[in-house]
Formats: C-alpha cells, structure tokens, sequence
C-alpha cells in the first residue's frame, strides 16, 4: 500500500485545527490531527516542506520504520512542531491499516480492555456557588467525573473560567494578559471544593487544575488542603520543566497528581514516571508523537502504575478524539480521558462515529479511528490568529505562569 499524495488541511470552526490526510494506490485515505495551539502554521509549514515530501512512494504499512525515520531523520528532534507532525503522519497510518484490515483502530492495537472510556466534564463558574451549579448540571447530564474551576475573588479573570458555561482561552489576534495571585487563590480553592463535595456527596469524582501557576511547595500546601475532598486529580500544580518539583508536592499530600498535556515525548515523562512523583500522565496522540509513541509512553508508565489521563480539550480536534477513544479502548493501564464537547460547526466538519452515553465516550466499530473531514466544509473557515493569553503577578507585573 503505497502513500501517492498528502495533504495538510487547515480551518477554524471555532478553533484553528490542522488535519494530515495521507491517499494511497488502494483508494484509502487516512487522518492526522497535527493541531498545536498558536504555532498552527508551524506545524502545517513543517508537514508541507519537510515531512510530506519524504513520505511519497513509502509503503503505508511500515508505521514504525516510517516513524523512526522521521524522528531520527530530524536530528534536532523532540520539539512540538516536529513531533506533532510525526503524530499526523503516525496517526493517519494507523488509520489507514486499520481501514486495509476492515477493522476499527482498537482492536490493531490488541483489542479491547474496557467496554467504554470513563471521561470527565469541565464544570465551571464565576464563583462558588455558579460552580455548584455546573457541576450539578453536569452530573445531571451523566457525568461521573466532573472538574471544577472558579473565579477568585480580587481576580479579573482565572484559567478554566468562561461565559456561560463555555470556555474559550485562545481569545484574541495577540495575547490578552490577566492578573494572577496565588495567595488569593490558595485561600479560595478549598472553600470552593468543600462547597462541591457537600453538594454532589462523596460519589462524584472531582478534578482541579492549577494550570503551572504554583511553586512546588505552594502545590504542596493546595494539595494537603483539599485531602479532605478526595480528589480523583490536582492537575499540572507546578511547571513540569523540572521533574523534582513533583518529588517535594509527593512528600506533603496523598492527592493524586497528574501532567503531561504539555509533553511531547516518553523523555518529558521519564523521570516522573520512574520516580512515581505522579499518579497520571495526561500526554496526547496529537502532542507526543502518534499512537506509536503514546504506547511506550503508556507501557512505562504501567510498570509504576501510573495511569494514563489523556489531554482532551477543544485545541484537539475530533481526529485526536477518535484516536484517543481507540487508544483508550485499549490501553491496559487506562485512568481516564478529558472531555470538552466541540462546537456543532466542528463536529460538521469533522464527521465521526464516537458518542457519548452517561459519563462515558464510546469508539465506534467503522475500521479506522471513526472520524472524517468534510474538506468543502471546512473551507468555509479560514485560519484565524489566535493567542493563548499571559499571566502577570497582580502586586507588580511580573510575568507568570499561566
């Protein structure tokens, strides 16, 4: 099965996404989500110059080999443009041998573990009690497992907080800058988690993310904070570009902790992993190199029993999902995967077969990873420039984490 053409497919309904579609000699086409938020055209610059040119004639079948030259060939390798072009082009092949072999992505990759794929909502407010009142929506929506994020008193605006429900960060041509106080925020937090366990009893799993925003030790203060609230994750509580600030949160709470959505590659993870400094790696199929990579990811993870909790935001477009939901399907050592329901201009354009019943996603069982683009459709929406925005400490400016 020989690889005849390429191309990378750019749109914005709602967000910017760019999908890889690979054509064969066999009239198959195979998909890849190779969206990375703000540097779009990157990526799609990277796949049209340097990576599409050297996949004409290869034999579509030969996903490691492929994948390894690729990765190796790139010398300067490991960075976010790089392997989330690999991740398109490795994710279209698992596509498109799944679709050779008649068979939905999952059961090429061992068949099932589990019968659905448990997922969680993203409930969120303008304080604490509009946030009890999303999550309590959200549980009656079905879901199991909810996360929960507030605005804070004396804070303009907070990561993870949006208008009616619906959040949107990439919210402007340049980037919108916020004030940030940690102080502020470590005293409202657990007030507003005591507020939701009250609310939803102790059934309900409850996620937060702090989104990098903290030291190690003030992590570590949050965390023994909400102990009481069994929390199912505290989510990126420090930066993660030094892996032993997890070693000092671990020695202060029992709260489960997760990161990853960031990473790009098992050598981001490794020492997090090996150390066992977190509870759930939440690395992507689009951000960490194809399906290829999340599994060597997700097997040495499973030797320290870390479960997988991969990103799912609305930055990933349904052809990340699809391939998330087969991957999470079959991945042994599965935790839980994020979702954010796209916009119904996205799902148009980006025709799939996955649904959702009660607090859980299904894949579907047409071969391939389910999920399609509808290209006449999506060029009605033009890339759009669009910036996450920056954080800056209240009290004197400085730039901070956002």
């Amino acid at each position: 099965m020989k690889i005849t053409a390429a191309r990378v497919i750019v749109c914005c309904p709602g967000r910017n996404f760019v999908t890889l579609k690979i054509e064969t000699d066999q009239g198959l086409t195979g998909l890849g989500d190779a969206t990375l938020n703000g540097r779009e055209l990157a990526v799609a610059s990277y796949l049209n110059d340097h990576v599409i040119p050297c996949l004409i004639g290869r034999d579509a079948h030969q996903i490691e080999d492929i994948w390894q030259y690729l990765y190796k060939g790139a010398y300067w390798r490991r960075g976010p443009v790089t392997m989330s072009a690999i991740a398109a082009v490795d994710t279209a092949l698992w596509d498109l041998k799944a679709k050779a072999a008649g068979l939905p992505m999952y059961q090429l990759l061992g068949g099932r573990s589990r019968s659905r794929v448990l997922v969680y909502g993203h409930a969120n407010g303008r304080d604490i009690e509009h946030t009890v009142d999303e999550v309590l929506r959200h549980r009656a929506m079905g879901f199991q497992a909810i996360r929960a994020q507030s605005g804070v008193p004396g804070l303009d605006k907070v990561y993870g907080v949006g208008h009616g429900g619906f959040y949107e960060p990439a919210d402007g041509s340049l980037p919108s800058e916020h004030d940030w106080s940690s102080e502020k925020y470590l005293r409202h937090t657990p007030a507003l988690f005591a507020a939701v366990r009250e609310a939803v009893g102790p059934e309900v799993h409850l996620l937060h993310d702090a989104h990098h925003r903290l030291t190690p030790i003030e992590a570590a203060r949050l965390g023994k904070a909400l102990e009481p609230f069994h929390l199912f994750w505290l989510e990126d509580a420090t930066p993660a570009e030094n892996p032993q600030a997890f070693a000092l949160i671990r020695q202060h709470t029992t709260t489960p902790l997760a990161v990853g959505e960031v990473f790009n590659s098992l050598w981001d993870c490794k020492a997090l992993i090996e150390q066992q400094w977190i509870d759930y790696i939440r690395t992507t199929v689009v951000h960490a190199g194809g399906i290829s990579h999340l599994r060597r990811i997700a097997d040495l993870a499973a030797l320290y029993q870390v479960r997988t909790g991969c990103h799912g935001a609305t930055d990933l477009s349904p052809v990340c999902m699809g391939a998330a939901l087969h991957f999470d399907t079959w991945v042994p050592n599965f935790g839980i995967q994020e979702y954010m329901p796209h916009t119904e201009a996205t799902l148009e354009v980006f025709p799939h077969d996955y649904r959702f019943e009660q607090g859980f996603m299904h894949c579907g069982e047409t071969p391939g990873h389910g999920v399609d683009i509808d290209e006449a459709l999506a060029a009605r929406y033009p890339y759009q420039r669009a910036y996450l925005p920056v954080n800056r400490l209240q009290h004197d400016g400085t730039l901070w984490s956002w």
